[in-house]
């Protein structure tokens, strides 16, 4: 039984597109459950596909791995870096009578798949050259090398989600371990390196259980222990069908480009298959303290994009102002055209209190600001620019004077002499408060508009308001 501070977990993604939110999920379980129990938790690239494998990929991989704060022990392996080792067992098992070559022709194979479709099964290799005498073979055809399975009895797993699964062993034929031309396949290449890393933990999908079961014969061939397997169900969308780009089954990137937070992300994704209790805000520390692989269901999760948002609209809330406005920056520039300077970056944070409970994303939270930074004269939107009338320029004129007398500008004494100055006037707050809104935010919606003022003071408002009462007369039509 392998002790908890020895447990060895990997994540191995395969470069060949971006990182997939199920690949995440997979990766998070595997940190959470190695850093649960005190050990260890790795990161290899599986990079032996060199045509589909890129360095860009590699590099998204890596990049939103360390946005969801999963960092790994060691350095990265990388797959492709070790086919001479790959390819050295698969010699070991055929100087050991473990695996033979194989000079089965493309057309040969071709008409064993057609007779499987025919027959209604899957393809499986029928053993035509596992006890021939390789001096039959055409002459110059190069062989591969299979893995002689074992033909009689049972390959039991007994899965930490699961359960006790097994499979005929006549259900699996005798798998590629090398190439004709002499690279490793992926299912020699996996055991191989998660034996010479260690792995004491095999955590994935439920798509694997077959391989899984292969791989398990062939740790016993080499007589190396078996690692203990954990089989996540896949990821289904909303509609219960399987998980795909319609129900946003996007790179990791794309979901920070949204404007997703990586707590909330991080959240989401230890909920989806594993619970605690009804506790549904989860922290990083508490994840790390609760988790354990009892309590992965073995149904299908689905992803909801709602659910997320919502929780995303939770971290946004709970979020330190500093590191909002940081996260932030680049959006707003894309928004207002140019980098916040100082004092606009003051006034957001300030105004962030007010803003925080109405955004769900940092995108929303960009636009939300967006007027607080964005350079004088204020671009009024249409619906704006219609509240601003001769009669409101009026009010809002005589309104300044009143407002650049206060002596103290705070969201009180700024609500005491407006509400005055409408009962002064014998106006409706409405009358004040919408021209007002419009001049200071360029909008007809915002926060309150005695916080407006104040987290604007009284240099910016009354500049602003200056600014509307200079504009040309096409803006105030």
């Amino acid at each position: 039984m392998v002790q908890p501070a020895d447990i060895v977990t990997r994540f191995a993604p395969s470069p060949t597109g971006f990182l997939h939110i199920g690949g995440v999920r997979t990766a998070l379980f595997n940190w959470l459950f190695a850093r649960h129990n005190g050990g260890r938790y790795l990161l290899r690239v599986e990079d032996t596909d060199r045509k589909r494998s890129t360095d860009e990929a590699i590099a998204a991989i890596l990049d939103g791995l360390d946005w969801m704060g999963l960092d790994h022990d060691g350095e990265v392996v990388y797959q492709s870096g070790r086919a001479a080792r790959h390819a050295e067992v698969a010699r070991g098992l055929l100087e050991a009578g473990q695996a033979y070559r194989c000079f089965a022709t493309p057309d040969e194979l071709a008409e064993m798949r057609e007779r499987a479709k025919a027959e209604g099964r899957s393809m499986r290799y029928d053993g035509r050259w596992r006890d021939r005498d390789p001096a039959e073979a055409p002459a110059g055809a190069e062989p591969v090398i299979r893995f002689k399975a074992p033909r009689d009895g049972e390959t039991v797993i007994e899965d930490h989600i699961q359960g006790e699964v097994q499979v005929a062993n006549a259900e699996l034929d005798d798998m590629v371990l090398l190439r004709a031309d002499g690279s490793p396949t992926y299912m020699l290449s996996v055991v191989v390196d998660d034996h010479d890393m260690g792995i004491t933990h095999v955590i994935r999908g439920d798509d694997h259980l077959t391989n899984s079961f292969r791989q398990t014969q062939l740790y016993r061939a080499l007589d190396w222990p078996v690692p203990e397997f954990a089989h996540m169900p896949l990821l289904h969308g909303a509609d219960g069908a399987k998980l795909s780009k319609r129900h946003g089954a996007l790179g990791v990137e794309a979901y920070r480009d949204m404007g997703v937070l990586p707590e909330a992300m991080f959240n989401y994704l230890l909920r989806l298959g594993w619970s605690h209790g009804d506790d549904e805000i989860i922290s990083r520390d508490q994840a790390v303290e609760w988790f354990t692989l009892e309590a992965v269901g073995r149904s299908a999760a689905r992803f909801d994009m709602e659910r997320l948002t919502s929780l995303n609209a939770h971290y946004i809330r709970e979020a330190d102002d500093a590191r909002l406005v940081e996260l932030i920056r680049p959006r707003l520039s894309g928004i207002i055209g140019t980098t916040p300077d100082a004092a606009a970056e003051v006034r957001i944070q300030r105004g962030l209190a007010g803003l925080k409970p109405r955004a769900t994303t940092l995108i929303e939270l960009a636009e939300k600001a967006a007027f607080y930074a964005a350079p004088r004269p204020l671009e009024l939107t249409a619906k704006a620019q219609k509240q601003i009338g001769p009669d409101a320029l009026g009010h809002l004129s005589a309104l300044a004077r009143e407002l650049d007398a206060l002596p103290e500008w705070t969201e009180e004494t700024l609500e005491t002499v407006i509400r005055g100055f409408v009962d002064e006037h014998g106006l409706k707050l409405g009358a004040v408060a919408q021209p007002l809104r419009a001049a200071l935010t360029g909008k007809t919606e915002s926060p309150g508009l005695f916080e407006v003022l104040a987290v604007l003071g009284r240099e910016e408002s009354l500049a602003r308001l200056a600014d509307v009462g200079a504009a040309p007369a096409s803006q105030e039509a």
